[in-house]
């Protein structure tokens, strides 16, 4: 049975359904956790900050925030984050790193099996 996916912004539908997509066709778990967790209400989203990703992440990571990066916070190491929105200060601070930051959409485009991806948030 086909999950209804009731949300009104277009850019997160097409995500839930790209992510379950992935996640169903690649047997990577990592997509359908990052669905569930972006199809749940807007209040129950934790924005992740990039302190949290220094804390959290090893240098050359792969990141994925379902939700929100914030700036808050100093980070030093060179990671690619997925981020379904960031902060023009947060993409500031990652380039400042070395890293990248993407959509949810390209990492799942660069890494289909979800293998050495981290979910934070």
């Amino acid at each position: 049975m086909l999950r209804v996916i009731v949300k009104e912004n277009p850019e997160l539908r097409r995500t839930l359904i790209e992510l379950r997509r992935a996640a169903a066709a690649h047997k990577a778990p990592v997509w359908g956790a990052v669905a569930a967790s972006l199809a749940r209400p807007r209040h129950q989203h934790t924005p992740v900050n990039v302190g949290t990703i220094e804390r959290h992440a090893d240098p050359k990571a792969l990141v994925v925030v379902p939700g929100k990066l914030l700036a808050a916070g100093r980070l030093t190491k060179a990671v690619t984050v997925g981020a379904f929105h960031a902060s023009s200060a947060a993409r500031e601070k990652v380039h400042g790193a070395g890293g990248t930051v993407v959509s949810i959409l390209e990492l799942v485009k660069r890494h289909p099996t979800g293998a050495g991806v981290r979910l934070l948030g």
